[in-house]
């Protein structure tokens, strides 16, 4: 670009309230031929606020001391709460497992026991529960569902491998019509969600039944 082409570009710029720096970068000129060039076009102070408001390495700097302080507020609170939860027996993970399928277990069924779930750990908790009930973990079936859009033998090797559950013990998986790429949150379901479940009616009823005990002490009185 010829320097007199330059030169009415960057007044150009100026009029709409680029900096030096800003038109620096698109031109490639140095701040002094600027200064040559637009002496007589000085920002308003209001303008200036604007930029030094808004600058995007002032932006940055701010992010990332905000940043620096939530990651030094959470490690706190990790490590507080860390402290007040410590190891939890086997009484604190059995009744742990029962509000776990209070809120997300299957309850339409009376002879089977199921969480799903996308969260991996929500369910290699619930595996663990269940051997805390006698269960052993050859007996377990899983299920995945799946979108359209996804690789089935990759997903269904990585649930098998991330539960350590054969793929012997899998069901065929339920394949969604819709495409994962079309939700909202894709990133919520990376490997699509996972169904583990067992087929026993007294392991059930135990489950069920310490629910309706639990429930029992939140209930109103009278109420169903």
């Amino acid at each position: 670009m010829a320097l007199r082409i330059k030169k009415l570009e960057a007044i150009r710029m100026r009029k709409t309230g680029a900096s030096y720096s800003q038109i620096k970068e698109v031109l490639h000129v140095s701040k002094s031929t600027l200064s040559l060039w637009l002496s007589s076009m000085p920002l308003s102070e209001k303008r200036i606020r604007e930029l030094r408001d808004f600058s995007e390495l002032r932006i940055e700097r701010y992010r990332e001391t905000r940043r620096r302080t939530k990651e030094k507020r959470q490690k706190d609170v990790l490590g507080r709460v860390g402290k007040e939860i410590g190891t939890l027996s086997k009484r604190e993970l059995f009744v742990a497992g029962l509000f776990l399928y209070w809120a997300e277990g299957g309850k339409t069924v009376d002879t089977s026991v199921c969480v799903s779930n996308a969260d991996p750990a929500m369910l290699i908790f619930f595996i663990r529960w269940l051997e805390l009930l006698g269960v052993s973990k050859s007996r377990l079936k899983v299920k995945i569902h799946l979108y359209k859009d996804m690789r089935v033998r990759t997903e269904l090797l990585y649930w098998s491998k991330v539960l350590d559950i054969p793929l012997s013990q899998f069901r065929k998986p339920y394949i969604k019509n819709s495409s994962r790429s079309g939700l909202s949150y894709p990133q919520r379901f990376t490997h699509g969600t996972g169904n583990v479940i067992f087929g026993n009616r007294d392991v059930s009823e135990k489950v069920l039944l310490s629910l309706d005990y639990i429930r029992s002490m939140f209930a109103e009185e009278g109420s169903v």
